[in-house]
């Protein structure tokens, strides 16, 4: 049962990864239950602090990657249109099979969710650049969170190697 847990909450971290950068995955959040399942094998102890402080963590981060967005698009004129361009970018940039399309898409979405909403070219830009830095901030933001979890994770297999595999002792 401990391997089971532990390979799904490996998954869970990768998944948390991917969800760093796709906006219809809550990456932080996952990666936190890769954590709590690893801790809940019998081989690593439940430790309630670790996994307190890495929840609210993951909650602070998965708050403000709803807040930044929003505070970027503000501060540079945008709107709502260009919020949701931005999110609608991102996929089509992911599913596009151009270089680079993982940063042209929000940008371009953000633009064209402006002119959309009867922006002129000036405020549009202005508004798909502020929107473009608050999903660049919020990714950098999940990423770096994930990848921090990511390493806690091996760190903790590490620590309890010989009980999660006794047979390769």
């Amino acid at each position: 049962m401990d391997i089971a847990l532990l390979i799904i909450g490996f998954l869970f971290m990768l998944i948390g990864i991917l969800g760093s950068f796709l906006p219809v995955l809550p990456g932080t959040p996952l990666s936190w239950i890769g954590l709590l399942l690893l801790h809940l094998t019998k081989a690593v102890p439940i430790n309630w602090w670790f996994l307190g402080l890495t929840g609210a963590v993951a909650l602070l981060i998965f708050l403000l990657d709803y807040i930044i967005p929003v505070m970027g698009t503000k501060k540079f004129g945008g709107t709502k249109a260009g919020m949701i361009g931005t999110s609608i970018g991102l996929v089509v940039g992911l599913l596009a099979p151009i270089p680079g399309g993982i940063i042209i898409g929000p940008f371009l979405g953000a633009f064209l969710g402006e002119l959309y909403n009867k922006a002129d070219n000036k405020t549009a830009l202005k508004a798909a650049f502020g929107s473009f830095l608050g999903f660049l901030t919020g990714t950098f933001m999940k990423f770096v969170t994930t990848v921090i979890f990511l390493g806690l994770f091996f760190s903790k297999v590490w620590e309890y190697r010989q009980a999660l595999f006794p047979y390769f002792n």
